[in-house]
């Protein structure tokens, strides 16, 4: 059995569950944001859309390492394919269920006060940026 198989599927799968996990605890928030605007007949914010699908992006780095190390098969150690695989996957989908969290904050305050979108933007970016540097960096390893 080649274990760096494990790795490059580890990496979208991991990546993904993160994804999903983000995903759907920032959704239940802008659900439950929205809910609240109709039961005040305020406007209900769109902009909660793109809270809830910002862990979406992890998804697709996840992807992109796959692929990288696929490319990398038979000619690294299967070790260190399986390790970077599931590390990466893992660092990708844990920023993309706090990216969620932060998602769902955001999604709260925005319905609430109507005020600070481009700041609530602003933190997502910040902890998107963790799976970029993840993505970047594994990258640089596998050279």
């Amino acid at each position: 059995m080649n274990w760096g198989l494990i790795g490059i599927g580890g990496a979208l799968a991991l990546a993904a569950a993160g994804s999903a996990i983000g995903i759907g605890t920032a959704g239940m928030a802008a659900i439950g944001a929205w809910k609240k605007c109709y039961a005040q007949n305020k406007p209900a914010p769109f902009m909660l859309i793109a809270f809830t699908g910002a862990p979406l992006t992890q998804t697709l780095y996840g992807f992109i390492l796959m692929n990288n190390l696929r490319d990398k098969l038979g000619t690294m150690d299967p070790g260190l394919l399986l390790g970077l695989g599931v590390l990466g996957g893992l660092a990708m989908g844990y920023s993309a269920a706090f990216q969620g969290k932060a998602g769902a904050a955001a999604a709260d305050a925005l319905a609430e006060t109507g005020k600070g979108t481009a700041q609530y933007l602003i933190v997502l970016g910040i902890v998107e940026t963790v799976a970029v540097f993840v993505l970047v960096f594994m990258m640089g390893v596998t050279g």
